[in-house]
C-alpha cells in the first residue's frame, strides 16, 4: 500500500505536476481520475507548465484532444479527456498509438478505454478532502519504475 499525497491547495497541485514534467518521456502514459473539480486539469495544466508550455491550457473535454508540440514544449503531449467517447469506434479515430510514439499522454476519464491500455501507466486518482485540500492516489505501471513518486 502507498501512502498519499496530500495536495494542500491548486498551487500544490501545479507544483506537483511542473515535478512530473521533469520525468516524463516518450510512450509515456499518465491516466487521471476524479470527479468534477478533483484537479485533473489543474495537474495537466501544471505538468505541461513544467514541459514549457506558457500560454493557457483549455480543457480538452470539448476538443477531446488538445496536442502539444515544440518549440513550444520539449515533448510532445496529447491531453486528451475521454468524457464525451460513447463508442468504442471513435477511441479508434483519434491515433492513440500516433500519439505515444513520439510523445506522451494524459488522460482524463480513462474509464472509457480498456483496463488493459493502462497497464503501463501512472495512474493517478484525485480526491476532494476540502475545498482547496486534494487527496492524490496512485498505481505505477512498470515503466515507471524508479520515477514515481517524486516526492
Amino acid at each position: 500500500m502507498t501512502l498519499p499525497i496530500i495536495l494542500d491547495d491548486e498551487a500544490a497541485t501545479m507544483a506537483l505536476g511542473k515535478q512530473l514534467a521533469g520525468v516524463l518521456r516518450p510512450g509515456d502514459k499518465i491516466a487521471l481520475t476524479g470527479t468534477l473539480g478533483a484537479g485533473k486539469t489543474t495537474l495537466a495544466r501544471g505538468l505541461l507548465r513544467g514541459l514549457g508550455f506558457a500560454a493557457d491550457v483549455p480543457s480538452p473535454t470539448f476538443a477531446i484532444v488538445q496536442q502539444y508540440e515544440p518549440p513550444e514544449v520539449r515533448l510532445s503531449v496529447a491531453h486528451v479527456d475521454f468524457y464525451r467517447i460513447e463508442e468504442p469506434e471513435e477511441i479508434q479515430e483519434l491515433g492513440l498509438d500516433d500519439i505515444l510514439m513520439d510523445g506522451a499522454m494524459i488522460a482524463e476519464w480513462p474509464d472509457r478505454l480498456p483496463v488493459s491500455f493502462w497497464a503501463d501507466a501512472l495512474q493517478i486518482t484525485l480526491e476532494i478532502e476540502n475545498d482547496d485540500t486534494r487527496r492524490l492516489t496512485w498505481t505505477a505501471g512498470p515503466a515507471w519504475k524508479d520515477r514515481w513518486p517524486i516526492i
